[in-house]
This record gives C-alpha cells, sequence and structure tokens, in this order.
C-alpha cells in the first residue's frame, strides 16, 4: 500500500512567488518536494486575486479581503483571524496537518499561533526572514513577534544573525540555520554580456558597478551613489553604476543623480522580473549594496552565482557568507568614501577579483543551492 502523503499547511503574509525572499523559497523549496502535499493560506491582496488557485505544488488559499473595511482599527489586524478560520474549514474538511509552516512571525503566523491553541498536537515551525532592523521596529511587533516565538515547536533562520535573535526571544526553541539559496544553473559564469551593454549604451572599456535592491533606506543606495561620485574621481577606468530596483526612495535618488551631474553616468532601471537579473548581472563587474541591515541578501548570492565580484557590510546576516578578501570585500556602513576604496581595489585588482569570484561561486554550489535547503526541509517535514 502506497504511503499517505504528509500534509503541510505553509501560512505566509503575501506570497507573489515571482516576487523574492519567503514567497521565492517556498516556490522553490515546494517544487522539490513532490511527496508532500502542501496548502498555503496568505492575504487576498486584492477582490481580483483569486480565492483559490494551484501554483506549482502547492494550493494557494486567499483570505481577508471581506475584513479589510475593518482595517483602520490596527494594520492587518484581522488576517491572524481570517487565517485561522480557513484552516479550520480546511481541516474539518480533509484532517489535520502534519504541520503548520509560518514563514517570517509576522500576521500570517500570528493565525498559526491561534492554531496551536486549538489544535495543540499539531507541530507548529516558524522560518525567520526577516531583513528589517529589528530593534527599531514597534513595541507592538515586537510582542506579537515574542508570542508567536513561545507558542512555536520549532524555528527555522536564514542566518546566525537571526537565529541569535530568535533564541534571545525563546531560549528553549530549537533554532536551525537554513538559509535561502539560489538556483545556480540559471546563473551559470558566463562570459560578459557586450550585447545588453551596448543596448544600455555602455562602452566596451567602461567598468560597471551595479547593485539590485529594493529602493529603500535600509539598503544604503544614498551611500552607493556617492561612492560612485567618488569613485569615478579616482578611477583610471571610466565608471557606469547600475541601479535595479524601485521602492520609495526612488524620486530622491534620482534627485541626487541630477544634482550630482551623474545622469549619463547612472542607470536607474526600475523593476526588473527575477529571470532577467543573470543578464544585467552578466553586464557588471562589481556587486555593491551598503546595507545597513540584512536578514541574509539574496542578491549578493545571485551575483555571486553569476561570477561578480561582491561588496557589502558586516551587517546581519551577510558575514556568514562574506568573507573579507576570500568571498568579497567588507565595506563600513554609510562611509561613501571607503565603499569607493574598496570598488577601486576589486576593479584595479584582477588577482584578487579573480580569486573573489572562484570562492564565491564555489560557496553558493556548496551551500546556497536549493536542492540542498529542500532536503533541509524534507527532514523537518518528515518527522
Amino acid at each position: 500500500m502506497q504511503e499517505k502523503s504528509r500534509k503541510i499547511l505553509i501560512l505566509t503574509t503575501a506570497y507573489l512567488p515571482q516576487i523574492g525572499g519567503s514567497e521565492l523559497a517556498i516556490k522553490n523549496i515546494t517544487d522539490r518536494l513532490p511527496e508532500f502535499k502542501f496548502d498555503l493560506i496568505t492575504s487576498r491582496f486584492s477582490p481580483d486575486a483569486q480565492a483559490h488557485e494551484k501554483i506549482g505544488q502547492v494550493d494557494v488559499y486567499r483570505v481577508g479581503n471581506s475584513l479589510s473595511r475593518f482595517s483602520f482599527l490596527l494594520p492587518k489586524n484581522f488576517l491572524p483571524i481570517a487565517v485561522f478560520l480557513k484552516a479550520r474549514r480546511l481541516i474539518t474538511q480533509q484532517g489535520e496537518y502534519d504541520l503548520i509552516h509560518a514563514y517570517q512571525a509576522s500576521q500570517a503566523a500570528g493565525g498559526g499561533w491561534l492554531l496551536k491553541w486549538a489544535y495543540p498536537r499539531i507541530p507548529f515551525l516558524v522560518t525567520v526572514q526577516e531583513g528589517k532592523i529589528l530593534s527599531e521596529q514597534s513595541w507592538l511587533t515586537k510582542l506579537f513577534r515574542y508570542l508567536i516565538f513561545k507558542k512555536a515547536d520549532r524555528a527555522t533562520a536564514i542566518s546566525n544573525y537571526l537565529a541569535e535573535y530568535v533564541a534571545s526571544q525563546n531560549k528553549n526553541l530549537l533554532v536551525s540555520i537554513i538559509p535561502n539559496g539560489v538556483d545556480a544553473a540559471n546563473y551559470e559564469l558566463r562570459i560578459m554580456n557586450y550585447e545588453l551593454r551596448q543596448k544600455l549604451g555602455m562602452k566596451p572599456d567602461e567598468k560597471v558597478i551595479i547593485t539590485v535592491s529594493r529602493l529603500v533606506p535600509k539598503n544604503g543606495v544614498e551611500d552607493l551613489i556617492d561612492a560612485f561620485a567618488y569613485a569615478r574621481q579616482q578611477s583610471s577606468n571610466p565608471l557606469k553604476l547600475i541601479i535595479a530596483g524601485d521602492g520609495e526612495l526612488k524620486e530622491g535618488l534620482k534627485n541626487k543623480i541630477r544634482n550630482l551631474k551623474l545622469d549619463n553616468n547612472v542607470l536607474v532601471l526600475g523593476e526588473i522580473q527575477s529571470e532577467q537579473i543573470p543578464d544585467y548581472l552578466s553586464c557588471a563587474d562589481v556587486f555593491v549594496r551598503p546595507s545597513l541591515s540584512e536578514g541574509l541578501g539574496t542578491a549578493f548570492l545571485e551575483a555571486m552565482a553569476s561570477g561578480v565580484a561582491i561588496i557589502g557590510t558586516p551587517v546581519g546576516g551577510i558575514p556568514d557568507f562574506l568573507k573579507n578578501g576570500e568571498t568579497g570585500l567588507f565595506c563600513e556602513p554609510r562611509n561613501p568614501q571607503d565603499i569607493a576604496d574598496k570598488i577601486i581595489e576589486i576593479i584595479q585588482n584582477q588577482d584578487l577579483r579573480e580569486k573573489l569570484i572562484k570562492n564565491a561561486r564555489k560557496l553558493v554550489e556548496e551551500k546556497y543551492n536549493w536542492d540542498t535547503i529542500a532536503q533541509e526541509f524534507k527532514k523537518i517535514y518528515g518527522q
């Protein structure tokens, strides 16, 4: 007799699998584990979004839109209740789940917290992928997260930094470090993409710095623009900067670029599709993101897989993969001159650049690939 598939209920506040972060992790892990049955409950972000659809290996159920008119009381306050009620209906229809897995200790995980009270026998797993500055969040957010960790049976974190944070909230909670990853086959080491460089108006002798980032304060893009201005003055090579991403700072960054008279040297591309990222990375010589906080930093891993030397700050989860002088170079946070110095060092030192690229690609292949990561979750799901 064929063994019955174990049923996993995934809870996440938002789910658009082509976006990034938790969404990409869920998609890549579940696609690689067809032996499990996955249901996922998430927010219904608009009335046009389907209440139920199949995405890959996952049955996705969206809830909460009918309660949105009450959201003025507390933003997203009713999503935990909507998640809980939907989960109870699914359990009534098809029986209890073998495990409840919440991504991020946020609103949807609040539904998991309620489910743990109602179904104490079902294990409750929380995966932490937070990239914000945790100490600067509101007391209500901190309390909400603390209560979730107190009720969880187990946690995973994408970096040592986040694992230490979880331990500070509940010292008795078992925490496993399972990072996010990349599909290395999609980021093959390739020769410079001169065709795309030409379309972007770049000259053959120009050295290209790239950042792929949400344009929010924590990612330090303003500091990178200042650093680029310094680097242009110091470099013996002409330089170009590509900024790929969107966010609240976009218009302000464009104004800054104009004020620094860098219009002809900086390309602000806006949001690009995830499948296009390898093409743009293959135009670049150096990837830089001078983050102020970082849960892990998947964009760094993508650059490493593509054979682009990386520069980052020693904050959050970045030190897990960036070993200074081995897999990349550290720069100081909020220090544009130091960022510029590191850019110049990589551009001018070919031996160093080749060493960083080789070591970084090897690390990604060994530790940060989705096949390995999926097997780690398989062990947890199968227990």
